[in-house]
């Protein structure tokens, strides 16, 4: 009898732990970071966890629109700089819904590509990048444009877009499958 009331615990506490919700099995995952109150997989690739980010819902609906699911799922590797759903809120009224229009997709598609960067660029590759810059790295956008990163503090990575609007990386090193996210506070404009 002590053994079947065992044997039960122990069914009870495996069934338990293989019922686990993907938020407590990501702490259990080496390499696995939260953004927007959910797991990212670093065996997954960029848009597989980029959908079920909370924080990141403006973003996916745009490279949907702008036909980069494809792309984001490809090879890579890929460094991307991805603003949060507050980023894009804090653009003018009405840009958002203006560029998810079917006629601004080649708008859309450029403001995106230009917060990815061909490479898996970790924070430690940028910032030796900024040292090796005296201060400033010139990173090449996939869109064909610039952006600058530079040092705020002696841990802060900050990106200058060409029209000298500024985004503050708050979350380094989401590492995918096919590459790596850094989240950022603003939109860059190419």
């Amino acid at each position: 009898m002590k053994i079947s009331v065992v044997s039960l615990a122990l069914v009870a506490l495996f069934g338990a732990a293989s019922a686990q919700s993907a938020s407590a099995q990501a702490m259990m995952t080496p390499g696995t970071v939260r953004v927007g109150g959910m797991a990212m997989y670093p065996t997954k690739n960029i848009v597989e966890n980029a959908v079920n980010s909370k924080d990141h819902t403006t973003l996916v609906a745009a490279v949907k629109a702008a036909g980069l699911v494809e792309t984001l799922q490809g090879k890579g590797p890929f460094t991307v700089f991805a603003p949060t759903n507050a980023a894009f809120n804090a653009l003018p009224a009405g840009t958002v819904e203006t560029l998810v229009k079917p006629e601004s997709k080649a708008t859309l598609t450029k403001i995106l590509t230009y917060h990815v960067v061909a490479g898996n660029l970790t924070a430690d590759k940028i910032m030796a990048a900024i040292k090796a810059g005296k201060g400033t790295a010139t990173l090449k956008t996939v869109s064909g444009g610039t952006l600058k990163a530079m040092m705020n503090g002696p841990k802060n990575v900050v990106l200058v877009d060409e029209k000298g609007g500024v985004a503050t990386i708050s979350t380094y090193d989401v590492i995918q499958s096919n590459g790596v996210i850094h989240v950022i506070d603003q939109v860059l404009m190419p």
